[in-house]
Formats: C-alpha cells, sequence, structure tokens
C-alpha cells in the first residue's frame, strides 16, 4: 500500500519538556489511522507538526511524500484539517462559511459542488440555518466539510467528537465511514477507546510523548489484552478444582469459574480439554477483551474523558 504519511524518529521539545519523543509511524492511502491517548500524551504536538503548524525538534516528517520542512506550501494544498478548537461564523450559514473558506484558498466552488459537499457530511436540511444556531455536533459536521474544500487526499480530524452526546458522536461516525468508503485517508485522534476500536484500520496508543503500542485494533487486543476470559456457569469449587488440575489459571465469581486465557492460545482447544476432563458446569460464555484493556496493560490505567484513571 502506499504511505502517505511518514515520521521517523520526530521529536518536539520545549525547554526540559519533551512533547513527542523519537515518533516513527506510517499511514497508508485509504485507511483511518487513529492516535489515541490522555490529555498531554503528545497527539495534538504530532498532529500540529504533520500539518506543518509546528516545526520539529529533529527527526523526519514526510506527507504525500514530501518532506514538510523543505517544502511545505505543496503540501498544504492537498490535506483537509479539522482542529480540536473549531467553531464556525455564526453570523454565516453552512453554504456561506464553506464558500468563503473556499475562497480564502483560491478555489472558489459553485452552488452545486458546496450542496453537494453538505450533504456528504449530514448537513443537507441546515444549510439556511445561522451558524450560531447549529448544535454540536452539526457544527463539527461543518467543520469536516470545510476540511474538505479542495478534495483533499488526506484529512486530519482532531478530537472530533470530543463534547459531543452519544448521538452526535455516532452521526459523525458514520461521517468518517463514509469519508473512508469514498477512499479519503483519515488521521484521527481521539481519546474515546471506543472510537478507535470502530472506527481504526489501525492503531497507535501515545502517552509521554511515545508510542507503546501499535496495530489493528484486533492486533492489539490479540498481543496486550491480556486474554479472553471462559466463565464456567454453575462450575462451583468442584469446577475450580478440577480446572485448576488441567494447568489453567482460575478464580471464583459466586458460582462460576472464570479462566484467564493467555494470549494467542485459541479458546475452542481451551474447552475442549475441559469438556475432555468432564468439568462441571451448567453453561459456558466469554469474555473478549476490547481496546480499554489493552490501554489499561499498556499504560497503567483507565481513559476517562481525556485522563487517565486507576
Amino acid at each position: 500500500m502506499e504511505v502517505v504519511l511518514e515520521t521517523k524518529g520526530l521529536t518536539k521539545v520545549y525547554g526540559d519538556l519533551t512533547a513527542v519523543d523519537h515518533v516513527d509511524l506510517q499511514v497508508f492511502s485509504g485507511e483511518v489511522y487513529s492516535m489515541l491517548g490522555p490529555n498531554g500524551a503528545g497527539k495534538t504536538t504530532t498532529v500540529e507538526i504533520l500539518e506543518g503548524l509546528r516545526d520539529p525538534t529533529s527527526g523526519e516528517a514526510k506527507v504525500l511524500g514530501i518532506d514538510l520542512r523543505k517544502a511545505y506550501k505543496e503540501v498544504r494544498g492537498k490535506v483537509g484539517v479539522l482542529p480540536q478548537l473549531f467553531e464556525p461564523w455564526d453570523n454565516l450559514k453552512p453554504p456561506e462559511a464553506v464558500s468563503y473558506w473556499s475562497s480564502l484558498f483560491g478555489r472558489d466552488m459553485e452552488a452545486k459542488q458546496v450542496k453537494d459537499l453538505l450533504n456528504l457530511v449530514g448537513l443537507g436540511d441546515k444549510q439556511k440555518v445561522l451558524g450560531a444556531r447549529l448544535s454540536g455536533g452539526e457544527k463539527r459536521r461543518l467543520g469536516i466539510a470545510m476540511a474538505l474544500v479542495g478534495n483533499p487526499e488526506l484529512i486530519f480530524l482532531d478530537e472530533p467528537t470530543t463534547g459531543l452526546d452519544p448521538q452526535a458522536r455516532r452521526g459523525l461516525w458514520e461521517v468518517i465511514r463514509d469519508l473512508r468508503k469514498a477512499g479519503k485517508t483519515i488521521f484521527l485522534t481521539t481519546h474515546y477507546l471506543e472510537e478507535a476500536e470502530e472506527l481504526a484500520d489501525r492503531v497507535a496508543i501515545m502517552n509521554r510523548g511515545k508510542i507503546v503500542a501499535s496495530g489493528s485494533p484486533d492486533e492489539l487486543i490479540t498481543l496486550h489484552g491480556g486474554g479472553t476470559i471462559l466463565v464456567l456457569k454453575g462450575a462451583g469449587e468442584e469446577g475450580l478444582k478440577a480446572v485448576e488440575s488441567l494447568g489453567l489459571l482460575a478464580q471464583m465469581d459466586g458460582r462460576d469459574v472464570q479462566i484467564r486465557i493467555p494470549p494467542l492460545q485459541r479458546t475452542k482447544d481451551v474447552i475442549a480439554n475441559i469438556t475432555r476432563a468432564n468439568v462441571p458446569f451448567k453453561d459456558i460464555d466469554t469474555i473478549r477483551p476490547v481496546l480499554e484493556d489493552v490501554f489499561f496493560n499498556m499504560v497503567g490505567g483507565k481513559l476517562v474523558e481525556g485522563v487517565v484513571k486507576p
């Protein structure tokens, strides 16, 4: 696959603070690449370097094959950006905002092009509403529309759903999925683990300026999620002893027995061993780890609204 964004040893230092610490990453054409982490992890600084808004202290950064330090102006016309702090002009309607934004970059758009763009992001019925009267989710949709002016190859979305209610957040997820289907490459920063798991082809977990884990959600869950938990309903103490005799790590939860299956070990093989050993139980269930478990194992806490908590 074509590499559209690449960094090698990317570093940004402010005095005694290393905000971005030797970050290596690659983003491929047509994928959603999600960078997640707590507030202060270095996500926004990394994105601002890639957008050409900040210079790195050291390291390399290439966007669409172009070295940002040498030819930033060549990149600017080929990317779209929705910053973390975005507010549309209160006294402009969505078509006016998009048209004005396009004129700032010398890309005058016809009325039909503007209308089609607003339809794409789900604002087709809001074209006569002032920006001040749009909901939080609608304002974010307008921001994505403005980021799409000029039909960019790569789109940066910096925490686009922060502060939105669950319904508005999921509405934006559909917009992002539609953009991916249209062949756009999306660099998405977020501190919502569910969002990254739902949308991303690949994920990078960033903490204290470093990428501590990266890969597809399934790869990260398999390698760092702690393994699947197999639940033997109603197995009781007798079931626990029988499971432990098989060399499996297990514990009681009421009358149920929970067995932790190590990463890379197949669940069906464990179930087969339990069945052959005639371990008593009434029913069987599995609890699969999620990206939140990966984050806990790699960072040492849960991520709640951008803050790591025990």
